[in-house]
């Protein structure tokens, strides 16, 4: 079902670029404006970025086997990633033919057509952004919420370039319209490198953000009880699946059926606090020097020392 309901709005968006592609490449036709010309190629990425993604997405919500006993979740970032590489060689693009129309001046024409066109395209992907950013935060997907930024900015190129070449008409300044898409380019380059960092976050396994993690050690603190305490939390996440695991310290007499059900009940309160959460709790005693590790814990920034009074919870990070 999660994978039906993330799909459609997908296939509306290659539906979507290739209908903006002959709106914007017939704009740009008509008009010769190198701004319309800009825009008419990120409608192109967008395309290939939808259809990418929709990829993207099948592949990740094939169930975990042997080969992925973790799941094939990941593949969203390399998508995201590919897109904010489609992006920003479009970006390059745009800012190397707008350098070329600043030296080559051309006469625009048909701007009324023009800009009526690019508006009717505009309003279609600002739509259908809107759609992916809000299907996407609901199911937390990083492939629909990558597509509808990126749409977003296409619309915001579009509106830009529709008010230079009303500024073109009005004033006659045919530079106007190369500089203009010289601006959509670097801003274009700028939303490809974001979506690329956002990328390789996900893949080199970055921690969640900080209020994520202050929220999920106070879920764990509330779940401990009196004379346990735990460390060495480490989080990532795979496309929309959030991983954590940490050390549970407890009294070094507890039976392992004890220790077991301490881990049980604490687990469940995690994951009823996120429940796309896959948690691993590894049980340490707690009065044990071995259990603090003091290398690793001193490279999360965590106490390295067991508190004094082990008959209480001490603060864990």
């Amino acid at each position: 079902m999660a994978y039906r309901t993330l799909r459609w709005p997908l296939l509306l968006s290659i539906a979507a670029a290739v209908l903006t592609i002959g709106l914007k490449a017939t704009a740009y036709a008509v008009t010769g404006s190198v701004g319309l010309f800009s825009d008419a190629l990120e409608s192109g990425v967008n395309l290939l970025a939808a259809v990418a993604a929709t990829f993207s997405l099948w592949y990740a919500h094939r169930p975990t086997d042997a080969d992925h006993p973790y799941g094939h979740e990941k593949i969203e970032f390399f998508s995201s990633g590919l897109e904010g590489a489609l992006v920003f060689v479009a970006g390059l693009v745009t800012a190397y033919y707008a350098v070329e129309r600043l030296l080559v001046p051309k006469e625009l024409q048909r701007l009324d057509l023009g800009v009526v066109l690019a508006l009717v395209a505009s309003a279609i992907n600002f739509g259908v952004a809107m759609l992916l950013l809000r299907v996407g935060k609901r199911h937390g997907s990083i492939i629909l919420e990558a597509d509808g930024h990126h749409l977003m900015t296409d619309v915001l190129t579009s509106v830009a370039v529709v008010v230079g070449l009303g500024l073109v008409a009005l004033t006659g300044w045919k530079p106007l319209d190369p500089l203009l898409a010289l601006g959509v380019g670097l801003n274009i380059l700028w939303t490809g490198f974001k979506l690329v960092r956002r990328s390789f976050d996900g893949l080199m396994d970055r921690a969640w953000p900080a209020d994520e993690l202050a929220e999920i050690r106070k879920v764990i603190r509330a779940a401990l009880p009196p004379g346990t305490d735990f460390h060495r939390l480490r989080t990532r996440r795979a496309g929309r699946r959030k991983f954590l695991d940490f050390h549970l310290l407890v009294a070094g007499g507890l039976s392992v059926r004890e220790g077991h059900a301490v881990a049980h009940h604490i687990e469940e309160q995690v994951t009823a606090a996120v429940p796309e959460a896959e948690v691993t709790i590894h049980v340490e005693p707690i009065d044990e020097r071995a259990s603090w590790e003091e290398v690793e814990l001193a490279r999360l920034g965590e106490p390295t020392a067991p508190p004094r009074h082990t008959d209480s919870t001490a603060e864990g990070t």
